[in-house]
């Protein structure tokens, strides 16, 4: 069973209104593509939320697998995470709202607390799984539940298989939120169009289309530019590049960008030796393979420690985390536990102890590596890693896990983002639906878990964002 852990930047960070809101998830983050502006918008008019209603459960619900692909739309073709023919059948929409209810009620970890709504009073699915969730706050006044989100299917697919999005290869971040605002360029991907267009890290925003960012209110303009929906889309954007003295115009046309989520790799030589640097940016299918390549350079250049910058890493799949904390640590990790999870009353996937706990794996799982390959590692028992506020989910796992092991992880930057619950992405007639299961994350050694008592097991993350994909390969997949 393989956990994904990852945060939503694409859709996390900041929104600006009139007032710039930050969004529920935290401070700070980035967006890469349409998807980012849909789930939680960069740019927004800002406004208020209908009120969720009543809590509780109004009545019995269907089974989710009797109302499962009836689809208002059915696709037709090869469904790519299978192999075979798309499950979906004709349907209405109303029967797509039935199984989001369904679903909901069978998996969500705050089942008692779904509002009582009427699914024909919304028009989309995807609103009204929005409402679905619980409308309680915690202590500090913020949702509880920040995590709810969706993606079209294909598109997700693409991004988590192959690190694929519809974009110009730019990631950004909000520096100023209220005008004069401010958003940067914090990575351009090598190749990209923004990259051709000599666009790099550092260069911030004035004008799309027209539109004036940095003191303007015409949101749709700036979101339609900065977030296109679909390949072929052509925009013109004022940018100030890095130390600039003077602004200049780019004409960008959005394409599929192929993200690179390990780059850098390299070797600094000092006086108490030598010290590796890696950065990694997200746990995806390509990053296993290329994490292999990266440690096993940096074994060759014999390291005595190493610098992993996660600052911009929003998490994924935690077999990756598992894996790269073997790598680094190596079999000083045997017999320790990397991370293991924990239920709710519920546990609707019946799964035994043995089953929540993911190990620190020594050999590849097979992602874009050969399954089972011996893993290469660097034996060293001190790290040092660098954070932001958008380093999250299964990038916090690598940081616990070695902890957890005994490994000194030195963090040096912001406080991380956060992550105690868990998710299985899951698609129905084309969408992708994320939400909180009924798991909450936890890590310890095999011999403190049967020691301490539950209300004391160590947490995995401190606070809360979002998830990424599962290996499709796996029965029951488990995201968190």
């Amino acid at each position: 069973m393989s956990i994904c852990l990852k945060t939503d930047f694409l859709s996390v960070a900041a929104a600006i209104s009139l007032a710039f809101v930050l969004s529920s998830c935290g401070g700070g983050g980035g967006y890469s593509s349409s998807a980012d502006r849909e789930s939680d918008p960069l740019i927004d008019a800002g406004g208020t939320s209908p009120s969720p209603g009543s809590t509780g459960t109004a009545a019995p619900f269907v089974p989710s697998t009797t109302v499962a692909a009836q689809c208002a739309v059915p696709r037709v073709g090869t469904d790519p995470n299978t192999g075979g023919a798309y499950a979906d059948v004709q349907g209405t929409l109303e029967l797509e709202k039935a199984w989001v209810r369904s679903w909901l009620d069978e998996t969500y970890l705050w089942y008692t607390e779904i509002p009582t709504i009427t699914g024909t009073n919304y028009s989309t699915v995807v609103s009204y799984f929005d409402a679905l969730k619980t409308p309680a706050t915690t202590a500090s006044g913020n949702p509880k539940d920040k995590f709810h989100f969706t993606y079209s299917s294909a598109e997700w697919y693409a991004l988590s298989q192959a690190g694929e999005s519809i974009g110009y290869g730019i990631e950004w971040k909000t520096v100023s939120s209220t005008p004069p605002r401010s958003i940067v360029m914090t990575q351009v991907a090598p190749g990209s169009v923004a990259a051709l267009a000599g666009l790099a890290r550092g260069a911030t925003v004035l004008m799309v289309d027209g539109a004036d960012l940095v003191n303007g209110n015409d949101v749709n303009t700036l979101n339609a530019g900065l977030f296109p929906s679909k390949a072929g889309e052509r925009h013109t954007v004022v940018v100030k590049d890095a130390g600039a003295s003077s602004s200049r115009t780019v004409v960008l046309t959005s394409g599929p960008v192929t993200t690179v989520p390990v780059q850098n790799v390299k070797t600094i030589d000092t006086a108490s030796g030598n010290v590796g640097y890696m950065l990694f940016n997200d746990h995806n299918y390509p990053s296993e393979a290329l994490l292999i390549n990266g440690i096993s350079a940096l074994k060759a250049a014999g390291v005595q420690d190493l610098v992993l910058d996660l600052r911009y890493n929003g998490g994924g799949l935690l077999d990756v985390a598992a894996e790269l904390a073997y790598m680094i640590a190596g079999p000083q990790t045997s017999g320790k536990v990397f991370e293991r999870s924990m239920f709710n009353d519920k546990n609707p996937f019946k799964l035994t102890d043995a089953e929540t706990v993911t190990p620190f794996h020594s050999s590849a799982v097979g992602f874009s590596a050969t399954r089972g390959q011996t893993l290469p590692y660097l034996g060293i028992n001190r790290i040092y890693v660098l954070t932001s506020s958008r380093t999250c989910s299964a990038s916090e796992a690598i940081v616990n896990g070695l902890r957890g092991a005994g490994i000194e992880v030195n963090l040096i930057g912001d406080t991380t983002c956060g992550k105690p619950y868990g998710f299985y992405p899951r698609d129905n007639c084309g969408t992708t639906f994320f939400w909180c299961l009924p798991v909450v994350l936890r890590m310890t050694t095999p011999a403190s878990w049967a020691t301490q008592p539950k209300g004391n097991w160590l947490p995995l993350f401190h606070t809360g964002l979002r998830a990424c994909a599962p290996p499709m390969w796996r029965p029951v997949p488990k995201t968190a």
